[in-house]
């Protein structure tokens, strides 16, 4: 399927990458017809997904299970009335059905907006209003449907309500409306590659969540990511942690993985389990894993030795920063070497550890070519090697697959992150001698503290390191004197649990001044059992800020 898109498929470094790497995309591109209802045509048997779930539950789904799958939902949406351009809200966690879904919005033209299924009714009321959604499909939580009843009071736009089974007064069932659906007749013009085909609501740091819009040529952004940061290809089965509510999980589980040709597997689940993941991993033979830091911090606290892992051949992580620590544990313990990348919402990867790359600890990657990234100042002029500068994405040579069209319904916001030809991520790194970047922080996330600049991400790999230190996050705190003084807020070992106090504060403290320069030492540390996090695992470190505390 890759040389349908590309002319040359293998690479052997990143300058030959950057010189010879090219996607061809077809006029009216659409993902599910051209990729998924295309293996279905020249590979039917070929597995696409394998699910399970924490109830013993298994389904093996080859493409064209998928193709018949996705049809009978199509056809099902049209007999709802539902078509070209519509928004349907999917708040589907990890069940199959997702997949079914999502595909029959692409082949009908509608657009598609993944959501988590932890929203509270004023989320639901706000992005229903926002994006006048017309259908919202969920699973069959009780509690779900009626927080999702309630929003609907005030969400004049929601005429369609779908649950997976056992419907209740008002709702419709998913697996009963399929059943009885029709035959799918393909409409005669289904998009445009430039119409709006996916919809993520995403938070900023400030006001209500933005929306992000991406046209219908962005899953060919993912051939990047799979194929040259996954290192996935046709024999892989491929484990991306991630609810389908969060974008990581088209990044992991649909887009490039089927245009490689992978098998995704997904684990259906609704408490996290480390040790669970490495059975599976075991069991069903893994060969590629991607999942964010917070869950590596986990896997390395168990007995990884118990588990034959034979299978495993890759891993990657995104999400937030690596810490080294973190890094070189699983090294020591399984051999692999996780290669990190970055990215956002807005775009695909952007900055990659391609498969040919020695990876540095800590570090993201190199720039991928198929974007125009630069290090910038406040004034927008680079910056030299070791400086802090923000990510920017230039488009003066064209717009890359991947990048977003921007936020609905809000050109202000838009034009306030992307003007002149370039994007502004919002997000600083450093670049070294060898072209790699090392992420720093949020723009609004870096302390400022007696004239230096401080990276959060920096001073949490120190506080790391500690033996007793599980996770950490840092954040700046207002001090009269310095302007801000840096905060460590720590989770710590159950072993180390009942030694939380000034004591082990001071010795984290002391820990810290022995790998890092003074400056960087965290004055405040607080203990905590659980740092708050997003549902897609990213440390939510403003309202740790909103209540600082000293020892």
């Amino acid at each position: 399927m890759l040389e349908k898109f590309l002319d040359k498929t293998r690479f052997s470094s990143t300058g030959d990458f950057a010189g010879n790497f090219h996607i061809h995309v077809p006029d009216n591109f659409n993902f599910a017809y051209d990729v998924v209802d295309e293996w279905a045509r020249t590979n039917p048997n070929k597995n696409a997904l394998y699910w399970t779930n924490d109830r013993g539950k298994e389904r093996i789904f080859t493409f064209q299970d998928i193709k018949d799958y996705s049809d009978r939902t199509a056809a099902y949406l049209q007999s709802l009335g539902v078509g070209k351009g519509d928004m349907v809200m999917l708040m589907l966690k990890r069940r199959y059905e997702f997949w079914f879904a999502i595909l029959a919005l692409h082949k009908i033209g509608a657009v598609a907006i993944p959501a988590t299924h932890l929203l509270s009714v004023h989320d639901i009321v706000y992005r229903a209003n926002a994006a006048s959604i017309k259908a919202i499909i969920c699973t069959e939580d009780d509690e779900l449907r009626r927080t999702i009843d309630i929003a609907l009071q005030e969400s004049p736009t929601v005429k369609v309500k779908i649950t997976l089974h056992d419907a209740p007064e008002s709702w419709l069932d998913f697996h009963k409306g399929i059943e009885n659906a029709g035959s799918f007749i393909r409409p005669a013009q289904v998009n445009a590659n430039e119409d709006i085909f996916l919809l993520y609501f995403t938070s900023g740091t400030t006001g209500e969540p933005k929306m992000v819009i991406h046209d219908f040529t962005y899953p060919l952004g993912h051939i990047v990511t799979a194929s040259y940061w996954h290192n996935i290809h046709e024999d892989s089965l491929h484990l991306t942690v991630a609810d389908t509510g969060w974008a990581k999980a088209v990044w992991g589980k649909l887009y490039g993985q089927w245009i490689a040709g992978a098998c995704v597997f997904v684990y259906d689940h609704e408490r996290f389990n480390p040790g669970i993941f490495l059975h599976l991993a075991e069991k069903y033979r893994i060969t590629s894993f991607c999942a964010p830091p917070t869950v590596y911090r986990y896997l390395i606290r168990e007995n990884l030795g118990r588990y034959d892992l034979s299978s495993l051949k890759y891993c990657t992580t995104a999400g937030e920063a690596l810490n080294p620590s973190v890094y070189e544990a699983f090294l020591k313990a399984t051999g692999i070497r996780i290669m990190e990348a970055y990215g956002q919402t807005e775009t695909t990867v952007t900055v990659v550890t391609f498969p040919w790359m020695n990876p540095k600890p800590g570090s993201m990657g190199v720039p991928n070519p198929a974007y125009d990234i630069r290090l910038v100042d406040e004034k927008g002029n680079p910056v030299g090697t070791g400086q802090q500068g923000e990510i920017v994405i230039h488009t003066q040579r064209g717009k890359p697959l991947g990048l977003f069209m921007g936020y609905y319904r809000d050109s202000v916001l838009t034009q306030s992150v992307y003007h002149e030809n370039v994007y502004h991520t919002g997000d600083v790194a450093t670049m070294d001698e060898d072209g790699y970047l090392w992420f720093v922080g949020r723009l609004d996330d870096v302390i400022k503290s007696s004239g230096y600049r401080i990276g959060p991400f920096e001073v949490e790999s120190a506080v790391m390191t500690h033996p007793a230190v599980v996770e950490c996050a840092v954040t700046g705190v207002p001090d009269d004197k310095r302007g801000q003084v840096i905060k460590a807020t720590v989770v710590v070992s159950s072993k180390h649990s009942g030694l939380r106090g000034l004591a082990l504060a001071h010795d984290i403290k002391a820990h810290v001044k022995k790998i890092a320069a003074s400056y960087k030492c965290p004055r405040i540390i607080e203990f905590v059992e659980h740092l708050p996090k997003t549902i897609s695992g990213k440390i939510r470190r403003r309202e740790i800020r909103d209540t600082p505390k000293k020892e």
